[in-house]
């Protein structure tokens, strides 16, 4: 889903001139990274079939931070080598959740203060979390979750973003169904 909005955010967006064909191909290498930080995160409470208490939802919210302090230590170790192949990767990391209107987390960052790597996995991040079956939730439809989605248009998510989705629906869609159906 990061590839399809990054592809259709170079096609026709106001951020077409910050994308690349490598920016691209990056956000594909690197959205899978964006919870790595959840191996530092207590299986009871990354498995609880429930909802999580809040000093447990706290806990879960610190993954952002140990993510991109493993992304930095591997980051710094290849700098020795004299090359950088992590930044784009430590940001979405880092800032995957992150929310438009500056109520997410870790550093309550707001509009495009948010890497626009982060944008777009956080909207590709919470459209597979609805879609996918989780230990607290059974898999929404394609409908409820790109109606969830909209609804979050200029809070959670950048409204350029979602405009994107929107007017990609089909595209959207097609890669959905090759997933679920």
């Amino acid at each position: 889903y990061s590839r399809l909005i990054a592809e259709c955010l170079d096609a026709d967006s106001k951020y077409k001139n910050d994308i690349s064909g490598e920016y691209i191909s990056n956000i594909e290498y690197f959205s899978p990274l964006h919870d790595i930080g959840k191996v530092a995160i207590r299986d009871d409470i990354l498995l609880k079939p429930g909802k999580l208490t809040d000093s447990e939802f706290e806990t879960m919210k610190t993954h952002t931070v140990y993510g991109a302090q493993v992304l930095n230590a591997a980051e710094e170790n290849i700098k020795k080598s004299g090359r950088s192949i992590f930044r784009l990767g430590i940001e979405i990391a880092e800032g995957h959740h992150e929310r438009w209107d500056g109520s997410g987390y870790p550093h309550g960052k707001k509009g495009e203060d948010i890497p626009l790597s982060a944008r777009i996995v956080a909207l590709a991040d919470v459209f597979d979390a609805l879609t996918s079956k989780r230990p607290y939730k059974e898999a929404f439809s394609f409908e409820k979750a790109y109606g969830i989605i909209m609804g979050e248009s200029g809070t959670h998510f950048d409204p350029e973003i979602v405009r994107i989705f929107k007017e990609n629906k089909e595209k959207f869609f097609e890669l959905y169904t090759s997933f679920y159906v």
